[in-house]
Formats: C-alpha cells, structure tokens, sequence
C-alpha cells in the first residue's frame, strides 16, 4: 500500500500525462491560420490537421484500454507519453503539410494509450472513497484546466 503522499505525487504525475494529452487536442487551434500560409493548406487540409488527431485518439481508446489492463498501464502509459513527445517533435519539424498530418496522426494514437490509464491508475491507486473523489476531481479539473488553456499556448507558442 502506497502512503498517501506517494499517492498523492502519483496524481501529480498522473494529471500532469492528462494535461499533455488533453492540450494537444487544442492547441494547434491558434496556429492554423500561420499553418495554412505556412503550408499552403486549403481549409479541408487544415481540417485534416485538426482531425487527424481526434480521429485516431478517439479510434484506439478501448484498444490502449485493454492494452493497459493487459500489460499494465503504467507502461502503457509512459509508452505513450514517449510517443507523444517524439510525434510533437516530429510534427514541429515538419517541412510539409503530409507530414504535420501524419505526426497529428500518430500524435493521437499515443494521446490514447495514455488517457485511459490515467483514470484507471487513480482508481487503483485511491482505494479510499474519499481519496477517490478527491483524486476523480482533480482528474477533471485538469482535463477542463487543458481546455481552457489550449488555445493561449498555441498562440504564445
């Protein structure tokens, strides 16, 4: 049994992983004007650049969910924290408009392997009910805390 302030650093740790995921689902918002010049992107490619990693978040959630169950769920999830970061840097580095898609893409289905394990991890890890709903709180208010600042990153940015 973990200590409750091993717990509680497992959450910081754990919203943290949320938050990259989350924000990259909006960021990318404020840079798409930039992008289209940028890229020479029409409006359906810059949709594509948004969608592409909706798309296949959404498509692998139940996937990396049973993954996670299967061969445990903090290594699926630093898997795709790993993931994510190295299709971000690719995506940053991409010289054409194929190659932001691609990167968005595969961006999205590392994001999957790592948002279901964060709320599987916080009901393991909080056995106690109202550790868990501390814990289930603070899960959503960074998801909500993501949103919100998405787009502000994607412009300073």
């Amino acid at each position: 049994m973990m200590t409750k302030s091993r717990r509680f650093t497992a959450l910081i740790f754990i919203c943290l992983a949320e938050l990259l995921v989350v924000l990259d689902n909006t960021v990318v918002n404020v840079a798409l004007p930039t992008m289209s010049v940028d890229l020479f992107a029409s409006v359906s490619d810059l949709q594509w650049i948004v969608d592409a990693y909706t798309l296949t978040f959404a498509g692998f959630l139940l996937t990396f969910g049973h993954l996670g169950d299967r061969f445990g769920r903090r290594r699926v999830m630093i898997i795709g924290l790993i993931g994510v970061g190295a299709m971000s840097l690719v995506g940053a580095l991409a010289s054409n408009l194929e190659q932001v898609i691609m990167a968005r893409a595969a961006m999205g289905v590392f994001a999957a392997a790592v948002f279901p394990a964060t709320l599987a991890m916080i009901t393991n890890i909080f056995t106690d009910a109202r550790e868990r709903a501390i814990a289930i709180a603070a899960w959503t208010a960074m998801a909500g805390f993501a949103i919100a600042i998405g787009p502000t990153a994607g412009g300073w940015l």
